[in-house]
């Protein structure tokens, strides 16, 4: 009997040791074979290793694009030198990833709403200050603020007037989070200051804001990001969706019926990407950001950003899509606004128009 137990424990403390050892062989294979990609949108999917890693910041916007453009640049990269690269990817609203990369985010490059959520960064001293010396002013990729509507545009909406006209559902972001629904807000106001010259002959800030605080009212949500927004608006929310371009684009490319209304006032949007210079020295892959950054001007991912509804910075790449692009009679940009240091006292102080707006003042 005794011989039996002592056959039975040894039997169990083999079993232990062997259970142990699977577990540990399983843990280093997985640990040596492959790396979780997370981003903020919650999905994960797995990679295998290669010899260099970067890590991008992106706004959500981009995202379909990326999908296209990340594994073309990969090529590149390994034809010219052999190394191969993961990118790890996070996209969120420009805005939380601006803050999300000054308060610790170790992304080797940003690629944002706008300059102002670069020059956050640049501020914390993670960007270089000559970031947009080059050609194309630190700028990837052009759009305009446009309207989206459902099949046919069943409200006949022709402009932002109607966007004010009695039971409209409006949707656009939320500007505390989203740099698109900055360039949400700076068009619809931008377009009352453009209706005050017409009208009076000067830009009235009052009528403007008035403009803006009408059209507020329609407002069905304030989505934190403009990829959010338009979830909501495919998901049955809203009549009328602000929004960039190139969004409502991708989606028509998709198969989704929308009608895109330009209207005849609107801005233009300017989309920016910067190497963080102080993660990408720590990581060692500076070269390899550098080039990243470089090849989202180049005539061949200004294409691919031109079939995912973006309007090319690139000269040549812009000169080969400008039928597919209307060009709206009131276009301003952003210095018709006075520049983004005016537009953040003005409109996104806490005093300023757009809190006005918010307080019903």
């Amino acid at each position: 009997m005794w011989k039996w137990i002592a056959n039975k424990a040894s039997r169990q403390r083999v079993q232990i040791v062997l259970t142990g050892l699977s577990i540990l062989l399983l843990l280093t294979a997985c640990g040596s074979g492959s790396e979780t990609n997370a981003n903020a949108d919650g999905e994960q999917s797995g990679q295998n290793k290669g010899d260099i890693t970067l890590v991008i910041g992106a706004y959500s916007v981009v995202k379909d694009a990326f999908g296209d453009l990340l594994p073309k640049f990969q090529a590149h990269w390994q034809e010219k030198t052999g190394q191969k690269i993961v990118f790890q990817e996070s996209y969120e609203a420009s805005g939380t990833q601006a803050r999300s990369i000054v308060g610790g985010f170790d992304a080797d490059v940003a690629v944002l709403a706008m300059a102002t959520d670069i020059e956050k960064i640049q501020k914390a001293g993670l960007i270089n200050e000559n970031w947009a010396d080059n050609p194309y002013k630190g700028m990837i990729t052009d759009s305009v603020v446009v309207l989206g509507t459902r099949d046919g545009n069943p409200l006949d909406i022709k402009g932002w007037d109607d966007l004010a006209n009695k039971g409209v559902k409006v949707l656009y972001p939320n500007p505390k989070t989203s740099g698109g629904a900055q360039w949400d807000i700076n068009a619809i106001y931008g377009a009352g200051l453009k209706k005050a010259e017409r009208e009076t002959g000067a830009k009235d800030a009052e009528f403007a804001k008035q403009y803006l605080k009408s059209i507020h009212y329609n407002v069905e949500s304030l989505d934190k990001s403009g990829r959010a927004s338009m979830a909501a608006f495919e998901y049955g929310v809203g009549d009328v969706i602000v929004t960039y371009e190139n969004e409502l684009r991708a989606r028509i490319r998709q198969g989704v019926p929308y009608t895109i209304v330009i209207p005849e006032d609107t801005i233009l949007i300017e989309n920016p990407a910067a190497v963080v210079h102080k993660n990408a020295k720590k990581h060692g892959v500076e070269e390899a950001a550098q080039a990243f950054v470089d090849y989202l001007v180049s005539e061949e991912a200004q294409e691919i950003f031109a079939e995912f509804g973006f309007r090319p910075v690139n000269e040549k790449a812009a000169a080969k899509v400008k039928d597919q692009f209307e060009q709206p009679a009131g276009l301003f940009d952003i210095e018709y606004l006075g520049g983004w240091n005016e537009v953040r006292d003005t409109l996104y102080s806490k005093k300023g128009i757009w809190y006005q707006v918010l307080a019903g003042i």
